[in-house]
């Protein structure tokens, strides 16, 4: 099943227009770099839903940390790999 997880954006990282960056982004302590060109609004501290390495949209805290818990309870977290994270 394809769908998105909630993350916090701790760090934009590469700025290469106005348009184009990456960024990493938490899991719950599994960070990833994560494309940012759709959300330009996106700040640190942000949370953003991500779909297949990019984020989609920004989300507010409490929606992310609801539906982060309730993929964790259905296990769909399992490609958040804690041993693949970038620091």
């Amino acid at each position: 099943m394809c769908l998105s997880i909630p993350g916090k954006l701790i760090e934009i990282t590469q700025t290469l227009d106005e348009t184009f960056r990456l960024g990493k982004v938490s899991f719950d302590g599994v960070v990833k770099e994560v494309n940012l060109t759709l959300v330009p609004q996106a700040e640190t501290g942000d949370y953003v839903m991500v779909h297949v390495g990019a984020a989609i949209a920004v989300v507010n805290e409490e929606e992310a940390v609801k539906t982060f818990e309730v993929l964790r309870q259905l296990g769909e977290l399992d490609e958040l790999d804690p041993g693949d994270s970038s620091t």
